[in-house]
């Protein structure tokens, strides 16, 4: 696992091609030092040829160091062992040796890597002790450095292997979590797009459901007929009445888009919708013709303005579905204020869901708010007809829904 190479142009190198050169550049030092040492020494020509053979088959197994770590590694073992008691010329085709020993090492072979070290120090100890007396190569001294060298081959080698896993383990834990980081960034952007969407589908769902029943009652009575007098009337009814709707339509709406805005421009300064404008949103449904009742129970609390602002929605869209599905005459909106909640009961006098029909988007996006904050809600027929939501909402805003807070 030698460190990465760069072309000339820059690119990095192929494991294959580092290899080879590595291969020839150890070649090259080793040529050049036996033709050095064959200045002063001489050895018949079979003996040459034999070495450069030699020098050739060691040097030349390094190109697959990293492909065949422990197989170059004994090649060049073998051709050392044979090389230096035929060769006067001495060169130092042990680097090539010491090379695959270390890649060895590194590639993870660390026992081959021992086991080669070992032996290479004993075939050295025999042969120096079966040597006669004054003919030793190597003193005890000598001995000793090469076992040190051996040793710390290998130990670099594995040195290496370990910092490499301990880089790629690095690596691989930066890149989980730069896609956990990426994943959590869609989620919340998902929520964030579902939040919005559901903020525009109750404001201008609610709103625009209020002006086309004005609109269409008062066309209805217009088309009866009337005295001029009694139409004028009629007409300025309707269109204070969708006057009056438009105007918190565009006031709710403009609070809701405050979120996309950037920010160097002003942020409304309207009242976040809450509870507390239960009244006028009773009012506009009276101005559709629905009779609207609302009940009290228990002593009211302040209200996060999550929670407060899910319960508005909760009644705005259920007051909403009323007037479009229910063909209801009244509504009768239930606050139950108990010790570690508020409950929300809102109730017509309609003809029910069909069984079997499945519930719209609206009743889902009631039912996501109330989850979103640990509470509940259900929706369903009522036993005596007509149409119930049920839902229940605690005081306290969970950790994970504090993003939904305006």
């Amino acid at each position: 696992m030698s460190l990465p190479l760069r072309s000339p142009g820059g690119g990095r190198l192929s494991p294959r091609a580092a290899d080879a050169l590595v291969a020839g550049g150890v070649l090259a030092v080793v040529a050049v030092w036996t033709l050095v040492s064959a200045r002063w020494s001489s050895e018949p020509a079979v003996r040459t040829v034999l070495g450069w053979a030699l020098i050739l088959v060691g040097c030349g197994a390094l190109a697959f160091r990293r492909r065949q770590p422990v197989g170059v590694a004994v090649v060049t073992l073998l051709a050392c062992v044979v090389y230096y008691p035929l060769s006067a010329q001495d060169g130092p085709l042990m680097i090539a040796f010491a090379l695959a020993l270390y890649t060895t090492a590194a590639e993870g072979r660390f026992a081959a890597a021992v086991a080669l070290a070992a032996v290479t120090l004993l075939a050295v100890g025999v042969g120096e002790i079966r040597q006669r007396p004054g003919h030793r190569q190597i003193d005890e001294t000598s001995l000793a450095m090469l076992a040190g060298w051996l040793i710390s081959l290998v130990a670099v080698g594995r040195a290496h292997r370990t910092r490499i896993a301990y880089l790629h383990e690095v690596e691989q834990r930066a890149l989980a979590a730069e896609r956990e980081q990426e994943a959590r960034a869609r989620q919340s952007a998902t929520e964030e797009r579902l939040r919005i969407a559901r903020e525009v589908h109750d404001v201008l769902g609610h709103s625009i459901s209020l002006i086309n029943v004005q609109s269409g009652a008062a066309l209805h009575r217009l088309g009866k007929g009337p005295a001029p007098e009694a139409g004028l009337v009629t007409a300025t009814e309707a269109l204070e009445a969708v006057k009056a709707t438009s105007k918190d339509a565009l006031r709710e709406l403009r609070a809701t888009l405050g979120v996309l805005r950037r920010a160097d421009e002003p942020t409304p300064t309207t009242p976040t919708s809450g509870l507390a404008l239960l009244g006028d949103l009773a009012g506009r449904a009276r101005s559709a013709g629905l009779d609207v009742r609302t009940e009290t129970t228990g002593t009211p609390v302040p209200l996060p303005p999550p929670v407060d602002l899910a319960a508005y929605r909760i009644v705005q869209e259920s007051l909403t579905n009323v007037t479009r599905h229910a063909g209801a005459r009244t509504v009768r909106v239930t606050l139950d204020w108990g010790g570690d909640a508020v409950r929300l009961r809102i109730e017509d006098d309609g003809g029910g869901t069909p069984e079997g029909r499945p519930l719209g988007s609206g009743v889902r996006g009631m039912t996501e708010r109330a989850r979103a904050l640990g509470g509940e809600l259900t929706a369903q027929n009522g036993d005596g007809g007509g149409f119930l939501v049920d839902a229940r909402l605690p005081y306290s805003v969970p950790t994970v829904s504090e993003g939904d807070s305006r």
